[in-house]
């Protein structure tokens, strides 16, 4: 493509997945790392003419002051995840991006996520709108400051308590609500989502959290003209799960129970160690098996903070089916990565696939970003291999 400047404003910009995230971009603009990972540098979509490195320009919101380069260099000294010699070579270019970050908001995130943010965000009061229209004076600022054609907006931050209330289905009925902090119980995510599809911005909700998902926040990305998708990337257990249920279902062997244990330790754990929170997880994991087999067996989804993993995370499964002649037989696995890791090239991946798509003219749910989601936004299919087929037949339609 022509050269074009693409703003990635990423939420949440300073925790385990954004950090990872932009120490990848800058290593992958230096030529320090490789592409493993990255589902757009796979051979079938080399021709869909991407952003690419040089291109992108990074900001975002956050509720902490911490810098990049220490919260980098923690992955490197706690967590070991990512080499330190490396990050060093990368601080020049962390150091100008924390400059480009700004104050988040709190906006009934609950406890479990305000405790870590600085004291000034605490104490700070503002109505729905006030938030939305400060947040959007800063992306704004961000792409006249940059020159930028495009700004994509994805949400990285923690899991917030699921929503409870009932929401108006129109975006005129909901915007009423936004002058009305005691009225309006949207939180943070969706606060976000709204302040970046009004400016026609797309949006990508990579956490549990509602999002964009609301049927008036999805009217209003079509009355702008502007698209989203969303939500909770897939990264691990739960992609086993997508490929390993289809082979149950299509050997017509029935799957009795499935227990799946995981042990984590990052922030985003110390989060989820609140039950409140924890539930909102829990039920983007636990959805889609009944979807795949096309019955409801068992199942029990466990999340436990473990301080001393650090990013590092663990899922133990146990599957009981049922085979031929009735006989009870057992599959297990064991599935340990690195929490930031295994996000970081998905979330590269959607801030190039969102911005081609958008410069296609697609608007709306990008369902055929499916394949990246637990609970993917548009679409009842849970199958990883028909969703990457979605993806498949979406870039032969662009790239010719």
């Amino acid at each position: 493509m022509a050269q074009r400047r693409i703003g990635l404003w990423l939420l949440g910009a300073k925790g385990g997945v954004a950090t990872t995230s932009i120490t990848g971009i800058v290593a992958l603009r230096q030529g320090l790392t490789g592409t493993q990972g990255l589902v757009t540098e796979l051979p079938l979509l080399a021709g869909l003419d991407l952003v690419q490195w040089p291109d992108l320009v990074i900001g975002g919101h956050d509720i902490r002051t911490v810098s990049l380069f220490d919260e980098a260099m923690q992955l490197a000294q706690v967590s070991h995840a990512i080499d330190a010699d490396l990050i060093k070579k990368c601080q020049a270019d962390l150091d100008a991006i924390d400059r480009n970050i700004r104050p988040g908001t709190l906006l009934n995130v609950g406890p479990a996520i305000s405790k870590f943010a600085d004291v000034d965000l605490q104490q700070k009061q503002e109505t729905p709108r006030a938030a939305i229209e400060r947040i959007q004076a800063d992306l704004a600022a961000f792409a006249k400051n940059h020159q930028l054609d495009q700004v994509i907006v994805m949400n990285v931050t923690s899991t917030e308590p699921p929503l409870e209330s009932e929401l108006p289905t129109r975006w005129a009925d909901l915007a009423k609500l936004l002058e009305k902090p005691k009225e309006c119980p949207l939180a943070a995510s969706s606060i976000y989502a709204i302040a970046a599809l009004e400016l026609g911005f797309p949006y990508v909700n990579f956490t549990p959290s509602l999002g964009s998902a609301p049927e008036a926040i999805c009217e209003l990305a079509v009355e702008r003209d502007t698209c989203h998708m969303g939500h909770d990337g897939k990264t691990g257990e739960t992609l086993l799960k997508s490929v390993l249920a289809p082979m149950f279902a299509n050997r017509n062997l029935e799957v009795m129970s499935w227990v799946g244990h995981n042990i984590f330790g990052n922030m985003d754990g110390k989060v989820l160690d609140d039950p409140v929170n924890k539930q909102t997880k829990v039920r983007s994991k636990d959805r889609l098996l009944k979807q795949m087999l096309g019955y409801a067996p068992q199942t029990l989804v466990s999340i436990e903070y473990i301080a001393s993993l650090g990013d590092w995370k663990t899922a133990w499964d146990h599957i009981h089916f049922k085979g031929f002649l009735g006989t009870p037989m057992t599959m297990q696995f064991t599935w340990q990565g690195c929490d930031s890791l295994l996000a970081a090239p998905l979330v590269i991946d959607l801030v190039r696939l969102t911005e081609r798509a958008h410069r296609a003219g697609d608007r709306g749910l990008l369902t055929f970003l499916a394949s990246f989601f637990k609970s993917p936004l548009g679409t009842t299919e849970h199958n990883f291999i028909k969703q990457f087929a979605m993806l498949e037949e979406w870039a032969e339609r662009v790239g010719k």
